[in-house]
């Protein structure tokens, strides 16, 4: 015969339930939009300027959504200023390629809406990027959704109208942190006109790992893509882009893809070494010289993560516990096992 549950017993359980079921109500109330994660551009930082591979992941430790309140302090204060902005530049668009409900948007600021958002800004992890696909998914007029067949054609599309959106934060954007951050899925782009969703190999429990390296400083994209673009006007520069920098990116994307992580990690090592030498104004000075010791010692091997210029340095390593060690003194965030 079964135990009858006392009463008390059944009081609790009922009390549990309400509570689970409060917090729902109260989720709801605050979630206002639909969450929209964090990027991050595992390779292909700079050369997919250049029409060079890249591979974007999400990154789901951060999110932001759209929501309101009534008195409006602080961050939310300062997101809906920053909404306030794009609006206007959103208004004076002239592009056949999206429309947007600009009445709608315009009486949701005044109504207190804001980006609450857990994404760090100047990191290199798509703040703006998160920002820009909340707004096209809740604004754009026939927007392009991600239930639909999404072809080529289409995904090409999207990129396009994000590009022209996320200019107003950075005056030049490829459009993909929004395209990652809307789509949720891994991006892979073999050229500008040739991008794809993709899948990528399942975590693993082992000793390597991807993580976040935190400078502990801000990075500015716009400065960033300035001195790149100068120095593409060196042909010593250009060359060492296409016969280097893009041939080591290409090989750790089909490393990676493949999960043939043994070949990753040299190819990592070799990548690492020329955005040593070829972009040190955008590694901060403060971490040359940890980069450096890095290749000596395979500990672990860095790269950028966006931009550069501050925020995160992206790492790779075949053994984490041992890339903790080596940098200890420094903020780690994992990303991915291997």
């Amino acid at each position: 015969m079964e135990d009858i549950p006392q009463k008390h017993e059944v009081i609790n359980w009922k009390l549990e339930q309400l509570l689970v079921f409060l917090q729902y109500c109260n989720y709801k109330e605050s979630m206002k939009g639909p969450l929209f994660y964090a990027k991050i551009l595992l390779f292909g930082e700079y050369g997919i300027i250049k029409d060079s591979k890249g591979l974007a992941i999400p990154f789901n430790s951060y999110k932001g959504a759209l929501k309101s309140v009534k008195t409006l302090t602080g961050e939310a204060k300062k997101s809906n200023s920053s909404l306030i902005g794009l609006y206007d530049y959103l208004a004076k668009l002239d592009t056949e390629l999206v429309d947007f409900d600009l009445k709608s948007f315009k009486s949701d600021i005044d109504n207190g809406m804001y980006f609450d958002s857990s994404i760090p800004q100047g990191y290199g992890v798509g703040s703006s990027g998160a920002l820009v696909a909340s707004i096209y998914d809740k604004y754009a007029i026939n927007k392009i959704t991600v239930l639909e067949n999404l072809t080529r054609d289409k995904l090409l599309k999207l990129k396009e109208i994000f590009s022209i959106m996320e200019s107003y934060f950075h005056g030049k954007s490829s459009g993909l942190d929004p395209l990652n951050s809307y789509l949720s899925l891994p991006i892979l782009i073999n050229s500008k006109e040739n991008i794809e969703a993709t899948g990528i190999p399942s975590q693993k429990e082992g000793k390597g790992a991807v993580f976040l390296l935190d400078s502990e400083q801000i990075g500015e994209t716009e400065p960033m893509v300035s001195i790149f673009m100068n120095k593409m006007k060196n042909e010593g520069f250009r060359k060492m882009l296409s016969e280097e920098f893009s041939i080591h990116t290409d090989a750790c994307i089909e490393d990676f893809l493949q999960g043939n992580m043994k070949s990753l990690f040299g190819n990592v090592k070799k990548l690492s070494k020329v955005v040593l030498k070829n972009f040190k104004p955008m590694i901060p000075s403060a971490f040359h010289k940890v980069w450096e010791n890095g290749i000596q010692t395979n500990d672990y091997y860095l790269k950028l993560c966006g931009s550069g210029g501050g925020g995160y340095i992206l790492g790779f390593t075949e053994d984490f516990e041992k890339a903790k060690n080596s940098l200890k003194d420094y903020k780690l965030e994992l990303v991915y096992r291997f």
